[in-house]
């Protein structure tokens, strides 16, 4: 299969400096601030961007150094198969989150609701438009017994370089 890069278009700033203790999804970190600074190249990308309460960002998980096909995840005791998670050790390290936009302020965004480490390189940003992106789910599989909580969940460090 042919190889992919992706050049980073700018880096994601939050007040997590380590994988232990940082929230594991969004909904986790409601309060949490933090900026996103594009690249100046990518500066005219922002235009009517500030129209959107909520947007897309998708990530490199930087500090994630392998992967495995089957983890333990964090609201789980059970391996499950990655692809049925959102662990970062995934055979491409791409993450993704909604939160919500304060600011557009020349290449800086200002955000809400982040749950990325500090210094996670940026790939892409989309728009969030609830008609397109958050569907009624007739079911969420095995996570349908754990998503209460996830609030409080906070990751332990279980998906560093080893270990599942």
């Amino acid at each position: 299969m042919k190889i992919i890069k992706y050049t980073p278009i700018g880096i994601i700033h939050s007040p997590f400096r380590d994988v232990e203790g940082a929230p594991i999804q969004p909904s986790g970190a409601l309060g949490v601030l933090g900026t996103v600074e594009i690249e100046p190249q990518f500066e005219p990308g922002l235009k009517d961007l500030t129209g959107f309460s909520h947007i897309i960002l998708i990530y490199h998980f930087h500090v994630s150094r392998s992967y495995a096909l089957e983890v333990k995840p964090f609201l789980d005791d059970s391996l499950r198969g990655v692809f049925a998670t959102r662990a970062p050790r995934r055979p491409n390290s791409i993450g993704l989150s909604v939160v919500g936009l304060l600011a557009v302020k020349g290449c800086t965004l200002h955000v809400r609701g982040l749950d990325v480490l500090d210094g996670t390189p940026l790939l892409d940003i989309k728009p969030f438009v609830p008609e397109f992106d958050a569907p009624d789910a007739d079911s969420i599989g095995w996570l349908s017994e754990k998503v209460k909580g996830v609030e409080d969940a906070r990751s332990d460090g279980r998906f560093k370089s080893h270990g599942t």
